[in-house]
């Protein structure tokens, strides 16, 4: 049984940092594309960055290129998302999610089969 379970998530102050895990069971991620979506409240879930498992290459969505990073340990089986300068607007339900298959393309567009149940990061003074 494949479980993807986040954690760190809370309430910083705006340009604070957070750290979020997503620990893998039942699969090993660096067999997987592994990725971090969000869900702010009203609006459409969008891709936050990923590592493609053919290369390792990352990718990150515009708004977050320079302020987050993805990295993954393989011996602990978890992906990490370190985000800093937060601001109001990265309030949302972080999720990890993991898609098995071989391909060149960005990440961000591949559709992930396993997902976890999300962390809340409310960024607000």
């Amino acid at each position: 049984q494949v479980q993807l379970v986040e954690s760190g998530g809370a309430l910083v102050q705006p340009g604070g940092s957070l750290r979020l895990s997503c620990a893998a069971s039942g699969i090993t991620l660096d067999s997987y594309a592994i990725a971090w979506f969000r869900q702010a409240p009203g609006k459409e879930r969008e891709g936050v960055s990923c590592i493609r498992s053919t290369d390792g290459y990352t990718f990150y969505a515009d708004s977050m290129k320079g302020r987050f990073t993805i990295s993954s340990d393989n011996a602990r089986n978890t992906l990490y998302l370190q985000m800093n300068s937060l601001k109001p607007g990265d309030t949302a339900v972080y999720y990890c999610a993991a898609f098995f298959g071989t391909s060149y393309s960005n990440c961000l567009d591949y559709k992930y089969r396993y997902w976890g149940q999300g962390t809340q990061v409310t960024v607000s003074s």
